[in-house]
């Protein structure tokens, strides 16, 4: 497959459209049938595909049978969850362990992975050694909105192959810079995007749209640069696209993209976002807040938004590792906060304690 193309199927039946996707790619001509194949799907937390949060199982299984049927046997599922939820019940709940059952394959719990660390120019990132025993990595990213960095789908999918310390890590660099380093040191063999049912704002689902689509490539920066336009933004809105280009991971440049269309689409091709993300963000004084943190907050924003009450607000929230130690006024979220006036604590804390402490802060 030529890294400039990228193949988008449209339609509501995953496994058949996988199929289809998979025999136009005939990547079994060339690949070893002996190759150690590991699939990385999303599962940020135990929520099902329809939430908008995860990866769909039946897309997954029917890439499971594809290689099977190809004589492919050397096949595993690699996921490690966020920080705050456990991968083994985002398999459970998301549909893996029947996967693994029905088809022999081995699910491996990435939080409970070995990691070396890696250098690339001088940014030293920890990589967890299973993904690193692959010959062929699958990535298999939802197309879906991110609180903090607008959307998340094949490069930032990868942050699921670090230990949880890492991940923490990342959140203090600014998330581009590493996201963008990792994908020098994990090499994507296939992306295969889910765009049946993502969430555009918010990562761990909730707010499910139904876009109908799947596609494939194998630049991660070329395929991000395609969600990211078809979700309204530009390179620049995603600072890691840019990054990526400038480091030799891909390229970012959509002008030289060849889009195949394996069939037709509905009318209308972009996804319409509601934007709700940012206009909730501007209630939050944020400082290197990890995802599953900042995510409930903007969740108990949400709320309380559906409740009329967001205008009550008195002053900005305050979250993240960057308030350790600080001390400030305000009310901050999470136990990274303790410094100020009045916080919650809890790593993280869940959206419903946040939504009761901000209301009771308000009375």
């Amino acid at each position: 497959m030529n890294a400039k193309e990228i193949r988008v199927i449209y339609g509501n039946q995953p496994k058949k459209m996988i199929k289809t996707l998979l025999r136009d790619l005939n990547i079994e001509k060339t690949l070893d049938k002996d190759a150690r194949i590991g699939i990385k799907p999303n599962l940020v937390l135990a929520r099902n595909s329809d939430s908008g949060a995860t990866t769909s199982p039946q897309m997954v299984s029917a890439v499971v049978e594809y290689l099977q049927s190809a004589g492919f046997r050397n096949i595993c599922i690699l996921e490690g969850s966020w920080v705050g939820d456990r991968t083994s019940e985002a398999f459970k709940v998301c549909g893996y362990e029947d996967i693994s059952r029905q088809y022999n394959v081995p699910l491996y719990d990435l939080q409970k992975d070995g990691y070396k660390s890696y250098d690339v120019n001088g940014v030293k990132i920890n990589v967890c050694d299973k993904v690193m025993d692959m010959d062929f990595l699958i990535n298999m990213p939802v197309l879906k909105g991110h609180c903090q960095t607008r959307i998340t789908c094949a490069l930032k999918n990868l942050k699921g192959c670090i230990p949880n310390t890492e991940k923490r890590k990342f959140h203090t660099m600014g998330l581009h810079k590493p996201i963008a380093y990792l994908n020098r040191i994990i090499k994507n063999g296939l992306i295969i995007v889910d765009g049946l049912m993502g969430d555009p704002d918010f990562e761990e689902g909730g707010n499910p749209v139904q876009m109908n689509r799947i596609l494939a490539g194998t630049d991660p920066v070329l395929i991000d640069a395609y969600v990211a336009a078809l979700m309204g933004y530009d390179n620049d809105d995603i600072p890691y696209i840019g990054i990526a280009d400038s480091i030799g991971v891909g390229s970012g440049d959509l002008n030289s993209a060849v889009i195949i269309e394996l069939n037709k689409d509905y009318p209308g091709t972009k996804i319409k976002l509601s934007r709700k993300t940012e206009r909730l963000s501007t209630y939050v004084e944020e400082r290197e807040a990890c995802s599953a943190c900042y995510g409930g907050l903007i969740h108990a924003l949400n709320r309380l938004d559906e409740k009329g009450a967001l205008n009550k607000l008195k002053g900005k929230i305050h979250i993240g590792q960057g308030y350790k130690g600080v001390g400030t006024g305000g009310i901050g979220i999470g136990s990274c906060t303790r410094g100020c006036e009045s916080s919650l604590a809890g790593c993280p804390p869940k959206a419903k304690d946040i939504l009761d402490f901000i209301e009771n802060e308000m009375l």
